[in-house]
This record gives structure tokens, C-alpha cells and sequence, in this order.
């Protein structure tokens, strides 16, 4: 990382996660990193997958790939990057196309804690009513 302004550390780690580069993703990262989204989120529970990732690998895998078999074409346009020491608040719209061509739209507030320059801990909010009726529920 070129960095050490944890805004522009996370900015930078938004940047590498649309590589969909699983090695690069996984750097940016501290060995012991996690990401804790709301437990039974939609997203965990269509693709079977755990809402409190650990490790760099585990992470990055999820962004880079498997992600990708619930949303493609996704979108991002960022509301806000707040930073207040090494806590940086990314507030977000992800649009994207679920299976079958339905759409898929809800927003995201971020809290990453860095470690130097990498980040440690990443708890995701959203709104996940929401969320489940656009993934489950028929138009």
C-alpha cells in the first residue's frame, strides 16, 4: 500500500476488492482479520455462507468469487467515507442483477478498523429486510 491516511487506505481497499483479485484482496488485510455482517443475512443464507468471515484468504475468496454467484453487474456509488483515527465509515449503494435478471439494490454502512496499513476488522450493516425480500421474495 502506497498510504497510511486510513481513508485513503479503505478508498484504496474498494479499488482492489472490483479486481476481484483474490491474492491482491487478501493483502490488504491483517492475518487475523475479520468481517462480521448481520448474522442470517440474505446474502449468507442464499449462498450458504458464513456472515463472520476470519482470515485474510477466507475474505478475500468471498469477494473476489463467490459473491459474484448471487450478484453480477455490480454497481457501487459511495454516500459518504467518514475516518476518525484508524475507524473509517464507508457508507454505500450496491446495485447489482440477482439470478434470473431480477434487481438488486440496498445500502450499506461499513465499519473497517485498520491495523497499520492493513485492515483488521470490517462490521457491515444493512438494511436486511430488505435485502431478503429482494432475494426471496417474487417481484
Amino acid at each position: 500500500m502506497n498510504s497510511t491516511d486510513p481513508k485513503e487506505i479503505v478508498i484504496n481497499a474498494w479499488k482492489t476488492f472490483k479486481t476481484r483479485d483474490a491474492q491482491l484482496i487478501a493483502e490488504l488485510f491483517t492475518p487475523d482479520a475479520e468481517w462480521i455482517a448481520p448474522a442470517g443475512n440474505a446474502t449468507a443464507v442464499a449462498l450458504k455462507h458464513t456472515d463472520h468471515m476470519i482470515g485474510p484468504d477466507q475474505i478475500a475468496q468471498f469477494i473476489a468469487s463467490e459473491m459474484h454467484h448471487l450478484f453480477s453487474n455490480v454497481d457501487i456509488s459511495f454516500r459518504g467515507i467518514h475516518a476518525d483515527g484508524d475507524t473509517v465509515i464507508v457508507e454505500e449503494r450496491m446495485r447489482a442483477t440477482l439470478p434470473g435478471g431480477k434487481p438488486y439494490e440496498n445500502d450499506y454502512c461499513f465499519a473497517f478498523v485498520l491495523s497499520g496499513e492493513r485492515i483488521k476488522l470490517v462490521r457491515e450493516y444493512m438494511d436486511t429486510r430488505k435485502g431478503w425480500q429482494m432475494i426471496f421474495e417474487p417481484l
